[in-house]
This record gives structure tokens, sequence and C-alpha cells, in this order.
């Protein structure tokens, strides 16, 4: 069986690709043996979405399962407006636009487009600061669209025995899983 790419993955292997092991490590395990606050506020800041009681509208899709063939990606949009081709991706607090939020919402755009959903826009949403950051269309920002596929090459190509590895104070010592790695010990 083929193993996908979720959505998150691509914020988290930005951050340190070893994370993805982890996660998926941990991923029988209660939440409460590795997630910390800022987990839990991302979490409750989703409920609406996951929930899909954000809106009753028939023309907005919340929460909905997206998979894309090309990129081998899959997860969950979090609000795309039928009628407009705006796709909405929330974060509780926005301090900086980080490269892996917009691959998210690529990887998103791609997935919904795939299935002929028209995508036309894009925004990220920070819901503490109730902003909205709005994002190039991939066809629209040729950097960015080549990071994007450059991240998804190195993500189908790490080995985490072979792959060199350098560790990053300031990551590791923040990572939720930094007692388990041996490499964060820097």
């Amino acid at each position: 069986m083929e193993s996908y790419i979720t959505l998150s993955f691509l914020n988290d292997f930005i951050f340190c690709p070893r994370s993805i092991y982890f996660h998926q490590l941990y991923g029988g395990f209660a939440e409460a043996v590795y997630k910390q606050t800022p987990q839990y506020k991302g979490t409750a800041a989703h409920e609406t979405i996951d929930e899909q009681t954000y809106s009753t509208s028939a023309h907005i899709l919340q929460g909905m399962e997206v998979f894309s063939e090309q990129y081998n990606i899959c997860g969950k949009i979090d609000i795309f407006d039928i009628k407009t081709g705006r796709l909405t991706e929330r974060k509780r607090a926005i301090k900086t636009i980080y490269d892996g939020y917009v691959f998210q919402v690529y990887a998103q755009c791609f997935a919904l487009r795939e299935m002929g959903y028209a995508v036309s826009e894009i925004v990220i949403h920070d819901l503490v600061h109730n902003k909205n950051y709005p994002i190039l269309l991939p066809e629209q920002d040729e950097k960015m669209f080549t990071k994007f596929q450059q991240l998804i090459e190195d993500i189908d190509s790490f080995d985490m025995e072979t792959t060199a590895f350098t560790p990053e104070k300031a990551k590791c010592t923040t990572c939720i899983y930094n007692q388990l790695c041996d490499a964060s010990l820097c």
C-alpha cells in the first residue's frame, strides 16, 4: 500500500523532517502524552470546522477530506466557498506566514481543483486578530510553486537513517518530540 503525504506534514517537515517520524510513532497514544498547550489551542480553533458547524450554507464546504493524486497528498480543508472560489485556511494566531502554511493551502488548492472545484482565491485567516492574509495562487507565484514541488520531492526521498540532519537549537528546544530525538541534544 502506498503511503500519502498528509497536509500537516508539509509544515512539519519544514520545521523538522524527523518530527514526522515521531508524530507517526505517537499515533496510537493519547494526545496528552505528546501535545502541549499550543497544539491544544490549535485544535480548539478548528473545532467549528471539524464539527462542521461553521456555516449551514450549502455552498460552504467545511472540514472536507481532499486528495491530490498529482502530489499524493491528503487531508482536510478548512473552508471553501463554492460560489466565490475562495479557499480559507484558519490559524489560531499568526505571527509570520511561514512557507509551510502556503504549501498547505497549495496542496488543498490542487486537491480541490482535481476534484472539479474552481479555486480562484486563497486566504489564511488569523482567528485571534480576525485578519486575512491573501496568498497568491500557485500559478501566480513561480518561486513558491517551485519550492512546493521541491518540498514534495524532499519528503518523498527522506530517510531518517541515511539523510543528514543538523539540529537547530531554537527548534529542538521547542519541539514536542525533543525527548525522543537523540539529535535534539544540541
